[in-house]
């Protein structure tokens, strides 16, 4: 393997490491979230999905 084929190999390859590191970020910051509560007052329900 020539050294500029694996300049090339090793550069998709961070790309495809860094746009995958992105998804995940992006996913778990958008993950719907619910919440329940039940005290004295009664029962809350909150949620942002």
């Amino acid at each position: 393997m020539s050294r500029s084929a694996m300049f090339a190999v090793i550069g998709v390859l961070v790309v495809a490491v860094v746009v995958l590191a992105g998804y995940l970020i992006y996913q778990e910051t958008h993950k719907p979230a619910l919440s329940i509560t039940v005290d004295k007052g009664g029962v809350q329900v909150q949620g942002n999905g």
